[in-house]
């Protein structure tokens, strides 16, 4: 039945997605706010096939926090990434620098409002991923981070980047830390059905020394290895 399921899924989301596109690259023309909405469309979809195609439930433990705040997500497939426009209202994604160099996604991703991380830009990069993060904040939007920095086979908790303690430190916002175990149902070609779970971990206030800070976001974000 998983077989069935997942030859179903990757015509059906891919398809509908490919029209999405071009609709992005049509709503580019009216503005952010158009592209955002077939954004969310488009992120909409992926949790409708999730659900009633993949026969995955997704279920949210905790609260998520309102107002500006920096949320430390756990990376397990692309389910996650992918599903957050959805779960979150807005959100601004750290994302690698390299993707904002593909054709038409790069330019849609910048109009979005999602952050180019260059991990060996030096001090000017890490000013400027400052400059846009504060301007996100400002708005009343929510930053996103995987701190892993790559997708991580569930059960495996590895030292999250030095790119987390630099946003701590210089953004001075509440961290969310966020446990999720789509690995073992999604990040496979045969997708299974099952739950999603994210966990919304306890609020980190700003102003902890370093070790501190990384420690509780850590064994948070890692809350659902089992």
């Amino acid at each position: 039945m998983a077989l069935i399921r997942s030859i179903l899924y990757y015509p059906i989301f891919y398809g509908i997605s490919a029209v999405l596109v071009v609709g992005a690259s049509i709503a580019l023309f009216f503005g952010a706010t158009a592209l955002r909405t077939v954004v969310h469309w488009w992120t909409d979809w992926h949790r409708w096939c999730v659900n009633h195609i993949l026969g995955i439930r997704v279920q949210i433990k905790g609260e998520l926090a309102t107002g500006p705040v920096l949320y430390v997500v756990k990376h397990e497939s692309f389910f996650e990434a992918i599903d957050a426009p959805t779960l979150f209202n807005l959100p601004a994604v750290f994302t690698k620098r390299e993707l904002f160099d593909i054709p038409f996604w790069g330019y849609s991703a910048k109009v979005y409002g999602l952050i180019p991380v260059a991990r060996d830009g030096g001090a000017a990069a890490l000013r400027s991923m400052l400059a846009e993060a504060k301007g996100i904040v400002e708005a009343g939007r929510p930053l996103v981070i995987f701190p892993e920095g790559t997708r991580v086979p569930h059960g495996e908790s590895p030292p999250m980047r030095s790119g987390f303690a630099g946003m701590y430190k210089l953004l001075k916002l509440p961290v969310v830390p966020i446990a999720v175990d789509s690995g073992p149902l999604y990040h496979r070609w045969i997708k299974q059905p099952g739950t999603i779970t994210y966990k919304i971990g306890e609020t980190v206030p700003p102003g902890l020394p370093r070790d501190e800070a990384e420690a509780k976001v850590h064994a948070a974000i890692n809350g659902l290895n089992v």
